[in-house]
């Protein structure tokens, strides 16, 4: 369910502050494009979450 997924991501990037769009992928077994949209809904919501381009991954802050 697409909310407890958001409410998790955001417990998981409270705790640890840096995560990838792979890692949490892996966690909710759907896909990065999926967390990426996620992200943007915590975004619009007026939760300060952003993604920035690593060297070869993703992070998501």
């Amino acid at each position: 369910m697409q909310i407890n997924r958001l409410f998790e991501i955001l417990y998981i990037l409270l705790d640890k502050k840096t995560a990838t769009s792979k890692e949490l992928a892996e966690r909710f077994e759907v896909s990065p494009r999926t967390i990426y949209r996620d992200v943007e809904i915590l975004s619009a919501a007026g939760i300060p979450v952003y993604m920035r381009k690593g060297k070869r991954r993703e992070r998501l802050n």
